[in-house]
């Protein structure tokens, strides 16, 4: 089992999940989802990394926070907390809501991270996305957006029915093991929980002018893997191969939204070449 750490970063106090030794490989989860959405991946690379996967800002077990859901913020956090436990150079992972903060820390900070995975996600409004998105984003989009402290109202009392939700149709009908989706739904039950969530959300127009802002004056360097699966497919990819120096792109086949849960394997079989494709190299 991974070690369990709180970690002040940034100004807020992370939960951390932390296996292994070696190189640095920073996971970064989304929504619903804490840690725990990396438990299949943390045991299999443990062998020979150095794992961090923390709650992100105001989910799960780390710290409430009134503000800095934007990805700019979620990315600084990520800095933070790396150095805090004294890495100077890592992977990073992220999918979901943990993607454009990855993808922000890989473009600002190319001295800090090695190597850039992000899966199941869009880039804000970068060209790219424009098939995915043509009948417009995803519903949950707007519900939790649309007026701040309706979402979570209204579905406060049937937390787990939403996160059960999300659980089943982002692995085909699958679902995840009972006490993963436990876990998923103790984190994200209670009112405060849920707008903490949303927050996120919320934020996205903030987040999506701090990515058009950041690749009007930069590319990004370090090299990168875009993986997709159901429902975003290649759009990720399509985001950022105009802006990318060194892209690899890869779809899961028969794979829903939450990869790491649901195609575990698939997604290791990808992760470890990439992963071990490079010697650290250092900043000057």
């Amino acid at each position: 089992m991974p070690e369990l750490r709180r970690v002040r970063a940034n100004g807020v106090e992370l939960n951390v999940a932390l296996a292994g030794s070696g190189p640095a490989v920073l996971l970064l989860h989304g929504f619903p989802h804490t840690w725990e959405l990396w438990t299949d991946v943390m045991a299999d690379l443990s062998a020979h990394h150095r794992v961090i996967a923390p709650d992100l800002r105001g989910f799960g077990a780390s710290g409430p926070a009134d503000s800095g859901y934007d990805a700019g913020t979620l990315a600084e956090d990520a800095a933070a907390l790396l150095s805090a436990l004294g890495v100077s150079l890592a992977a990073v992972v992220g999918i979901d809501a943990g993607a454009p903060p990855a993808f922000l820390l890989a473009l600002r900070r190319p001295d800090l991270v090695l190597r850039l995975v992000v899966m199941e996600s869009l880039l804000g409004g970068l060209p790219g996305a424009e098939d995915f998105l043509a009948g417009g984003p995803p519903w949950w989009f707007g519900f939790h957006s649309a007026a701040p402290g309706l979402a979570e109202t209204v579905l406060e009392g049937h937390e787990a029915e939403y996160v059960d939700w999300f659980l089943r149709t982002g692995t085909l009908g699958e679902g995840v093991r009972p006490a993963v989706r436990d876990a998923f739904v103790r984190a994200y039950t209670g009112r405060e929980a849920l707008r903490r969530a949303f927050s996120y959300y919320r934020a996205m127009p903030e987040s999506s002018a701090q990515i058009e802002e950041a690749v009007s004056t930069a590319r990004l360097t370090v090299p990168t893997m875009a993986l997709g699966a159901r429902p975003v497919g290649a759009a990720l990819a399509r985001q950022l191969r105009p802006v990318t120096d060194d892209l690899t792109a890869h779809l899961v086949e028969d794979c829903g939204h939450i990869v790491p849960l649901h195609r575990p394997d698939a997604l290791l079989a990808l992760l470890r070449p990439f992963l071990a494709g490079a010697e650290p190299r250092r900043s000057a």
